[in-house]
């Protein structure tokens, strides 16, 4: 992938050969990229406690928390696909949207019956700095891959990273 492809939007999968086990099998959804560098959030490792065991949301439903990353593990951030229910998110790419107002997002984990299809809360989140991606992709750590919202979000956890290995040529 070249430089001027990889974007907000992007989709990366650890490379099987990247000697970190916290990215073992990880695919990787980009939501900023720019000069300073890239953000983005793990899409396939369930975090060990669900939304409502942490204590600000225990009156919450059981919600799935995802491994955003290993930054800023004491926050919370989401992306979704809901932006009439969710206002103030940045557009990504793909009809994906970035944070917004959090107060509408819980309402909305606790109200819709299929909010795990169209909205993600993360742990922490991976990041990058300027160039250090992109040095990452050269020395074959991370690979670039095509997919979907659909897929990011309606795919299983346990065979997402194995779903988009299966694509690269």
């Amino acid at each position: 992938m070249e430089n001027q492809t990889l974007k907000a939007g992007s989709v990366l999968i650890s490379a099987p050969a990247l000697d970190d086990p916290y990215f073992d099998k990880v695919v990787i959804y980009i939501t900023e990229y720019n000069e300073k560098g890239a953000l983005g959030f793990v899409m396939n490792q369930v975090f060990e406690r669900k939304f409502n065991e942490l204590t600000e949301f225990r009156t919450s439903k059981p919600f799935l928390l995802y491994e955003g990353g290993p930054v800023e593990r004491e926050k919370l951030y989401f992306i979704h696909r809901i932006p009439g229910t969710i206002s103030e998110g940045t557009l990504v790419g793909d009809g994906v949207y970035y944070g917004g107002n959090f107060k509408q997002a819980v309402e909305y984990l606790n109200t819709a019956s299929d909010a795990i299809n169209h909205l993600r809360l993360f742990i922490g989140y991976s990041g990058w700095d300027a160039n250090e991606l992109e040095e990452e992709i050269k020395e074959g750590s991370w690979l670039p891959v095509q997919a979907s919202a659909t897929t990011l979000f309606q795919a299983s956890e346990q065979s997402l990273w194995e779903e988009l290995y299966k694509r690269i040529d």
